[in-house]
């Protein structure tokens, strides 16, 4: 894990977490059951995480972000295929073998007992109908209270990449086990995070069902357009008035130019730079930002582990993040 480097004069440290990606990711893989026999791998997983990434990145505060109903909505009115046809999140053990209304019942049930959990630890938990966590998480990246403070985001989702325009967004990649900033973005890809979701839009994004330009990927897209990398945000019209004006035009130009609405419809739908939230969202969001106050109910979380059959589970150092967080 690339540590972020520790001084005398250390900036605080805020870690937003992409909650629905952990859950998930704990979801299919943990193998924990209630007393009931009932799966409860989510939950006790992502409580797991969090003690985890707590311990590695020793936070000032936590921020878990949550979509809200109907999160999608909004979006899906530019592509009616966004996030259509995804295949169903199913348990990825052969020990569990539950009827699908079933499956769909536990989830839900698990996501419910983890807010139980949460709503008893010193963590700030935003969620807001027809609003996607992106959104929420891309507002707190730029929040006023957290300018001079490191911004770890926690999610293996790319579309955060674009966020690290900002010097100290980093972003944690749990599954690829990566903390990833601007700087290493430029490197490894050769865009700037002010271009990311440019080229994302033309590449397109298979996990959101939304296509891309046809054999136009990044790669492509770095070779023909090389000032990509640079730290100056480059407008969708800019590199079509450069596809236009080539006499001889290559099949990159020609995609590029006749694909130019799936372009513009998939950058709107990708692009976290100017966050999808209502201005009365946005205050909402402030609010609770500013008035926080971090609340540690040890007893009440404690009390529920034994009921869930994790009373041995050792959380020793998650309490000693709590014992910070509510300093």
């Amino acid at each position: 894990m690339l540590k972020i480097e520790v001084t005398k004069s250390e900036k605080k440290r805020v870690l937003v977490i992409d909650a629905l990606n952990m859950f998930l990711r704990s979801y299919t893989i943990i193998p924990s059951m209630n007393p009931q026999g009932l799966p409860n791998g989510g939950t006790i997983g992502f409580i797991k995480s969090l003690q985890l990434l707590c311990r590695e990145f020793r936070p000032d505060e936590v921020v878990i972000c949550w979509d809200g109903h109907g999160g999608s909505e909004k979006k899906r009115q530019l592509n009616k295929e966004y996030k259509q046809g995804r295949r169903p999140v199913r348990f990825n053990r052969r020990m569990i073998d539950l009827p699908e209304d079933e499956v769909y019942k536990n989830r839900r049930d698990q996501q419910l007992r983890l807010h139980d959990y949460l709503n008893d630890m010193p963590v700030i938990q935003l969620q807001q109908d027809y609003v996607e966590a992106d959104d929420i998480i891309s507002y707190i990246s730029s929040h006023k209270k957290y300018k001079d403070w490191y911004k770890i985001i926690v999610s293996s989702d790319k579309d955060f990449f674009q966020l690290c325009h900002d010097p100290d967004t980093y972003i944690w990649r749990p599954i690829q086990k990566e903390l990833i900033n601007g700087t290493q973005l430029v490197y490894k890809y050769k865009v700037h995070p002010i271009n990311f979701a440019l080229v994302r839009a033309i590449d397109g994004d298979s996990s959101d069902n939304l296509k891309g330009v046809p054999r136009i990927g990044m790669k492509t897209m770095v070779k023909h357009f090389p000032y990509l990398e640079n730290e100056r945000q480059v407008d969708m019209f800019e590199i079509l008035t450069q596809c236009s004006m080539q006499q001889k035009k290559k099949a990159v130009h020609k995609k590029l130019l006749e694909h130019k609405d799936l372009i513009i419809s998939n950058y709107k739908i990708m692009q976290l730079y100017e966050p999808s939230i209502s201005h009365q969202g946005k205050k909402k969001i402030d609010f609770i930002l500013d008035n926080f106050n971090p609340l540690f109910n040890k007893i009440n979380i404690t009390k529920m582990l034994m009921k869930d059959g994790q009373g041995s589970l050792n959380l020793t150092a998650l309490w000693v993040a709590f014992k910070k967080l509510t300093q």
